[in-house]
């Protein structure tokens, strides 16, 4: 470990030594971590309900025959060289 990341880490533990040990709380870590997950997910729906209004199908029913009568074959064009 670097110098200053172990005395980053020793201001920390001194601040938790003066919390209650039997009292846990989030804080506003918690919070925070908390609120970035809801705006991420309520980014994801908007982004999924933007891309499921573009789908357009056609539902085939139960039967295996669609709505609309298929077209019929057309005849083979002649070969023109």
């Amino acid at each position: 470990m670097s110098a200053t990341s172990t005395l980053a880490l020793t201001h920390f533990v001194t601040l938790a030594d003066s919390f209650d040990k039997d009292k846990v709380t989030p804080g506003v870590l918690g919070f925070i971590v908390f609120a970035v997950i809801g705006g991420a997910v309520w980014l994801l729906m908007k982004s999924m309900n933007k891309h499921m209004r573009k789908v357009d199908f056609e539902e085939i029913p139960e039967d295996g025959r669609a709505g609309t009568p298929a077209p019929a074959a057309a005849a083979p064009k002649p070969k023109t060289s």
